[in-house]
Order: C-alpha cells, then structure tokens, then sequence
C-alpha cells in the first residue's frame, strides 16, 4: 500500500478533473487493485479545518508515513516571497509543501503549473508563481535545483494543460508497485515513456507536413495549422498514442497543437511562434523547424520529400 496525499495551489483543478477521468487504471482500480491509499485529495477529502491541518502535522512529524506527495498548481511565493497569496490550513501553502517535500517517499507535479510554473508565471507575474523544481525551462523552482526526496528522486514532472489523466495514474501505479527505477526521466525530468516521441507522430496532417503538400486555405508550409501556430513537431507527447478519452487528440481533430508539455508554455518564442504569435513563413518553409534538426538539414529533407510524390505518378503513369 502507498499513501498519497494530493495538494492543491495555484490551480484551475484541470488536473484534478483529468485525473478523476483516467481509464487504465481508473482512480476506483488504483484504490482496489493498486493499493494506494488516499490521505487526502482537496476535491474528494472528507476532511476540513482542522482536521486536514492535524493530518499534514501528523505527515510532517512522522506519524503518519506519506509515500507520494502529489501537487498540482504552482507554487505562489508573493507577495515579496511571503507567500501569503495563497493561504491553506492558516500558513501559506509553500511552507507546507516545503516540509512535506523534506517526508516524501516521492513527489510528483502534475500539469504545467505543477512544473514549470504554467500560465500563472508568465511574465510580469504578479503571484511570484514557480514550478516545484522548474520555472520554465530553468532547473532549481522551489525546491531547488538539488532536490531529492526520500526515494532518491528529484520531483517527477508530468506536463500539460492539463496532463493526461493516464500518465498521472499510471505513474502512480509505477510507484505503487516498485517499479519506478524502471522508468528512466529526460533533462526536463518527465518520464521518457510518455515523453520521448513528438506530438505530430500520429497526427493526420503529417504527409502534407513533410512533403510540403498544400494544406488549403492558401498555406505554403504544407500544413495549414503549423502555419498557425501548431506545435506538435516541437513537442514531446504521447497524445497521439495514448488517445484522449480513447477517441481523438487536438491534431486528429484538426487543432494545432498548443505545445503544452513542453517547458515554454504558453508562450514558448514569440520571434518563432507560439499558440499566440502565428509562425512566419521563409518561402514554402516554416521559420523554425522540428526539434532535433537543423534548417539546412530540414530544408534539404524537405525538398526531397516533395518532389517524391510527383517522381512516383510519372513512374505509375509511364506503366
């Protein structure tokens, strides 16, 4: 059995409603088939006042074991880092999550705000909001680039606007069952098995992409919405793998993508494009290309994809 004990900061509860939608595993099946054991969860508790102030004691004292702390929303240091913008059982929630941190068997942050810091940390960011180990893309957050909990991890970051609820609840189990030394983290600490392949991987679009086929609407980039701000080759996410609701994803239902696991949301580089600024077009190509690529590299690729197509009908219509 694994104790859990979710909280909750500066948040839309995105998260708490993706998480109560998950399937495989439900939160019903982590409970009877899993173990876990939820300490306390800011929308299914039934604890109140001082009730859940004397169970966070309890965690922080040692008399009660806490073996997955679970936050959602960022962490609110303001004003002038006192932390009194976001107050939860008399203190601010930031000193709460800083001793609980200092007991947990792990700490898992879950959506954008969670870790990076998400839409309450754009700039000029009033709440002084930061992500638990993260504020954007620069490693240290509020816990400090240092961090390790007691498991001999540093806080395991599952991104999105909000995250997939599967990625939550099957990261849960991992823990849950001892098997989280088998999932390795990247350089922005997500776990590779969600976050490895790009978002445009399974997308419908992704022929007229790489071979620079019209994508309508006037489009000379191939895809109509990379023109528009998609960030699905930029991005690293299995939406296109493990469907939402098991049915659909942004791109598959002709989105853009809005590149929300990765540590730039939501403005990544307005100078490149962002899901607020519509990219710019250098003749038939994008101005930023995929991740991993350089432009020459993708121009190069590009070209040969596109005269491919027009090479094979010769070939068919010569038969």
């Amino acid at each position: 059995m694994a104790n859990v004990l979710w909280l909750q900061g500066g948040a839309c509860s995105g998260n708490t409603m993706s998480f109560l939608n998950a399937e495989e595993p439900t939160v019903v099946e982590l409970i009877t088939d899993f173990g876990l054991n939820i300490l306390w969860h800011p929308t299914t508790g039934l604890e109140i006042g001082d009730q859940v102030k004397d169970l966070l004691k309890d965690i922080i004292a040692g008399k009660v074991q806490m073996d997955i702390l679970v936050y959602e929303g960022s962490i609110i240091q303001g004003p002038n880092g006192t932390g009194s913008m976001n107050f939860f059982a008399d203190r601010p929630m930031m000193d709460w999550v800083k001793e609980l941190s200092e007991v947990a068997g792990y700490v898992v942050a879950i959506g954008d705000c969670a870790t990076w810091g998400g839409i309450p940390a754009v700039e000029p960011n009033p709440s002084e909001s930061t992500g638990l180990q993260f504020l954007k893309k620069n490693k240290g957050g509020f816990l400090g680039a240092g961090y390790v909990s007691k498991g001999g991890l540093p806080v395991i970051n599952i991104p999105g606007c909000p995250a997939h609820p599967d990625w939550i609840t099957q990261i849960l189990v991992a823990i849950s069952i001892g098997r989280i030394g088998d999932i390795t983290i990247d350089e922005y600490q997500r776990p590779k098995t969600f976050f490895t392949e790009f978002t445009q991987d399974g997308c419908t679009n992704i022929t007229n992409f790489s071979q620079k086929v019209d994508g309508g609407f006037g489009t000379r980039g191939g895809c109509l919405f990379y023109e528009v701000g998609c960030r699905g080759p930029m991005t690293r996410s299995s939406c296109n793998r493990i469907l939402w609701n098991r049915q659909s994803s942004k791109t598959r239902a002709n989105h853009p993508c809005l590149g929300c696991t990765e540590p730039g949301f939501p403005h990544h580089d307005l100078k490149k494009g962002s899901v607020l600024n519509t990219m710019k077009s250098l003749g038939v190509f994008p101005k930023e290309v995929p991740t991993g690529r350089t432009k020459l590299a993708y121009y190069l690729e590009a070209g040969f994809q596109k005269v491919m197509p027009k090479n094979h009908k010769i070939m068919e219509t010569s038969k």
